[in-house]
């Protein structure tokens, strides 16, 4: 699908976070990316980690290998890569390798961030490539994919320990112990006459 180059950031996130919907229904944690090159998508993906058991199988990792193969290069000159999330080190290094010239980032991931709040490899000088970043497109939206997602993986767990414990109560209650034969109760009944 082709789409006019004027379009805003905001429009290419949007695109971005229809492919973290597509993670997240699928149980897996919602990140999307797209990368984009004269007006085109030319690579999508979202994160696929438990499904493929695959640690590198990061939104980005899969957007960047699908546009490799389209343009038939590991350069990607002239793209915008576009994710819901701040990528992560494994990420940022193969963006930098990539030499993809431009970044726009949804929100901030305080735990692995590499785009800026731990470190910020893409634009590390002792690289031979730098890319430009846009950080906050559509924040709002992005980190509310990520809230709601783990809210509701916190409220299952807790639903699944609240049951289990509810089926161990009842496993103990519905156990029968068996009369002892040998208590003095039990041995005038249980001794053959």
């Amino acid at each position: 699908m082709e789409v006019p180059l004027d379009k805003n950031h905001e429009y290419w996130m949007s695109l971005a976070i229809e492919e973290a919907l597509k993670a997240q229904a699928i149980g897996e944690v919602p990140i999307g990316a797209v990368i984009v090159k004269d007006g085109e998508i030319i690579g999508r993906g979202y994160n696929l980690r438990e499904t493929t058991h695959d640690a590198t199988a990061h939104a980005e990792m899969i957007a960047i290998r699908e546009a490799s193969e389209r343009l038939g290069a590991w350069r990607l000159l002239g793209c915008t890569l576009y994710v819901t999330l701040e990528p992560c080190p494994m990420c940022a290094g193969a963006i930098v390798q990539g030499r993809v010239p431009l970044v726009v980032y949804g929100t901030p991931d305080p735990k692995a961030g590499c785009a800026g709040t731990l470190m910020n490899l893409l634009q590390e000088p002792r690289f031979n490539h730098r890319t430009e970043l846009i950080e906050g497109v559509m924040q709002e939206e992005c980190a509310n994919l990520l809230s709601d997602f783990f809210r509701g993986l916190r409220q299952r767990l807790k639903e699944r320990k609240m049951l289990s414990k509810e089926n161990e109560s009842a496993a103990e209650t519905s156990v029968q112990v068996p009369e002892d034969p040998f208590s003095p109760s039990g041995l005038g009944s249980s001794l053959p006459k």
